[in-house]
């Protein structure tokens, strides 16, 4: 495409392209600025320190009290936590999100509508609402707690303040984000094909395997996305279910911003996952490329 078709292309997506640069791309930069100075006296930065690596090296390796550089896994152990938690709450979300979807698709229309409605109406309270909901579920003395050390035949089980708390709730908050592009998805699935496979001697669980996840991969992988992201950098979920004995990544980067006012550390903890994450997307974008040519 040459000449005034591109010039015209080039036009329109000219404000959109603004808007990009303006809003996300701004910020990210100014974010990757920071994390190459050093931490200010009274500020949270100070801008006329000379860029260096120096925050991206205290991730791994810490000075020791004669000079010595010694590995520091602490921040390492968090990622690597946050990393298992977000991998959990995916699974979790994939497996109770897309029975949930293929379930909707085979809806009547107005039956769609009110399920849509249904799993979106939680995001009409605010998330530290809907979190301090479940401490009052999970709580030591609430009924769900008395019900499963009823059902247990070991223990007092304690449901707060540990992973298991921080899994449910991050399950809980991001499903929905999980649900929806698996059902746009199904929604314009041609179920002629399923009953083909039926027709060619596939059972439910061969035409499942074989016809209808290879077409959902593209919903798949888009909501394993949207949630296992956002999901690792969750801090709100982790501090307040988890109590604090549960840190996540989200928690040490809001630590650094907050009472530590480092903001070059935590901006350098911010951009690590940021840049794992792109380049895991373009790799697996051209790999996706590379597939299909």
């Amino acid at each position: 495409m040459t000449g005034p078709s591109a010039l015209r292309t080039s036009l329109l997506l000219s404000p959109a392209l603004a808007a990009i640069l303006l809003l996300i791309g701004a910020p990210l930069g100014l974010m990757a600025w920071i994390s190459l100075l050093e931490k200010g006296g009274t500020s949270g930065v100070d801008w006329s320190s000379a860029p260096s690596l120096a925050n991206y090296i205290r991730l791994v390796w810490e000075e020791d009290f004669d000079g010595t550089m010694i590995v520091n896994t602490t921040y390492l152990t968090i990622f690597l936590r946050s990393v298992a938690q977000a991998g959990v709450t995916t699974i979790l979300c994939l497996v109770l999100g897309l029975p949930v979807a293929l379930w909707m698709a085979g809806l009547s229309r107005n039956g769609r509508e009110i399920m849509l409605l249904v799993i979106t109406i939680p995001f009409w309270t605010n998330l530290l609402v809907r979190n301090y909901a479940w401490l009052i579920i999970l709580r030591e003395d609430g009924w769900t707690a008395q019900f499963v050390n009823a059902v247990l035949p070991f223990g007092p089980v304690q449901l707060l303040y540990n992973d298991i708390a921080v899994a449910i709730g991050l399950t809980y908050s991001f499903l929905p984000f999980m649900i929806l592009p698996i059902y746009t998805v199904f929604e314009k699935f041609d179920w002629r094909l399923v009953e083909a496979a039926h027709d060619l001697g596939a059972n439910r669980r061969r035409a499942l395997r074989r016809v209808v996840l290879p077409i959902a991969t593209s919903g798949i992988v888009a909501g394993c996305l949207l949630v296992f992201i956002p999901c690792l950098g969750a801090f709100v979920t982790p501090a307040l279910l988890g109590g604090g004995r549960t840190l996540m990544l989200g928690n040490i980067i809001q630590m650094q911003f907050g009472a530590s006012r480092n903001w070059p550390f935590g901006a350098a903890l911010s951009v690590v996952p940021l840049a794992i994450m792109l380049i895991a997307m373009t790799g697996m974008a051209l790999w996706r490329n590379r597939r299909a040519a």
